[in-house]
């Protein structure tokens, strides 16, 4: 095979962890394939911390973060920077992931000039183009735009096949989540936060960042956490707090004081592994944790109405519970209290591979590239 061009293209924290491994195991095959590394820096600081801890030099940075950009702006500007990149470098294939706005913008970008797509965690789905917005409109259209679709479970291929995507085009591969996790295991990371929660029997690890979660539901939310802390004194919780300023106030505003609620920055990805493994416990309306956490047998209460990630609750790993306060409340209360539903939550098979997603992506390409 001669040597292709691939470009990987990602912008978000989430998308960074996952794509990091895949770039690792590209970097493998330096005589198979030139990689062209290309973020758009849609989450800045947040990105640049994984680029760090797994130490990745991109060879292109659009840095479209502004403040208050609106989705409007991501788009448009992550397409013309794109449009230059493409023009310049003619990858033979691009990479995105997900459902972000860059990976969407990416993919349209890399379908006007007719480069052929690869979409890393395709076929998620929750059918209601709202929830969660704008990520399942975004992951819809991508999959409709993809040449390869590297699924992570039989239920998202199972989605593609009913849509009409051919099987010749879908490799299930699990989830490069889990293949991050093998590689952040491995360092040696100190955090001062480690040292707090040690004291603490059932520490909590809270992230919600959404935007149909901003206002009335994080409000509902919050006050769970404060009555659960105020009735536990095993208890700790820690949030690390997105940087969305709406994010930042309300937690200010609702959770701090208290020093069983621990609100600190966005932890650089081997710390917040580290974080969640000695977690007793995992409250989020993050995609991502429903799939890491199970990887170290931590329940998971999800803070929304539905979950494009059906698997985990299939496996019994997870339990979509909304964000009204009582129901949060009562959700909290059983797995503090009730021994038999924790064990069997956390020892539930995790649906999310086991650690080979990346080894399988390259290998696919390299027979599309065979063909």
């Amino acid at each position: 095979m001669m040597k292709k061009k691939i470009g990987v293209v990602f912008g978000t924290r989430p998308e960074a962890i996952k794509m990091a491994p895949v770039i690792k195991e590209l970097e493998k095959h330096k005589n198979q394939f030139e990689t062209v590394i290309i973020v758009t820096a849609q989450h800045r600081e947040m990105l640049d911390q994984v680029l760090h801890v797994f130490n990745i030099n991109p060879t292109y940075d659009l840095n479209v973060m502004r403040p208050k950009q609106s989705l409007s702006d991501i788009t448009v500007n992550v397409m013309k920077g794109l449009e230059e990149i493409f023009l310049d470098e003619k990858p033979d294939m691009i990479l995105v992931h997900g459902d972000t706005t860059t990976s969407f913008a990416a993919a349209l970008a890399a379908y006007y000039q007719q480069i052929p797509i690869g979409h890393v965690e395709a076929g998620l789905r929750t059918y209601d183009k709202y929830f969660p917005f704008p990520e399942e409109a975004n992951r819809q259209l991508i999959d409709n735009l993809a040449d390869l679709f590297f699924v992570p479970t039989e239920l998202t291929k199972s989605n593609l096949l009913k849509e009409n995507k051919s099987e010749d085009q879908i490799m299930v591969t699990g989830n490069t989540a889990i293949d991050a996790i093998q590689y952040t295991k491995q360092l040696n990371v100190n955090h001062e936060l480690l040292n707090t929660i040690q004291g603490y029997k059932k520490p909590i690890l809270l992230t919600m960042h959404r935007r149909e979660n901003h206002g009335e539901p994080m409000k509902q939310v919050f006050k769970a956490i404060k009555r659960v802390v105020n009735e536990h004194e095993d208890v700790v919780v820690v949030m690390p707090v997105h940087l969305s300023p709406v994010v930042q106030e309300l937690a200010k505003e609702m959770l701090s004081g208290n020093e069983r609620i621990i609100l600190s920055a966005p932890l650089e990805v081997d710390a917040f592994h580290k974080i969640l493994s000695k977690s007793y416990l995992v409250l989020t309306d993050s995609g991502g944790l429903q799939e890491e956490a199970p990887a170290f047998d931590i329940p998971v209460l999800v803070l929304r109405d539905k979950t494009e990630r059906p698997e985990g609750f299939t496996a019994g790993t997870l339990k979509v519970i909304g964000t009204e306060e009582e129901k949060v409340y009562q959700s909290i209360e059983q797995l503090l209290n009730n021994q038999v539903l924790y064990n069997k939550m956390a020892k539930a098979d995790n649906p999310y591979g086991d650690g080979t997603a990346s080894q399988i992506i390259v290998n696919t390409i390299k027979k599309y590239f065979n063909k």
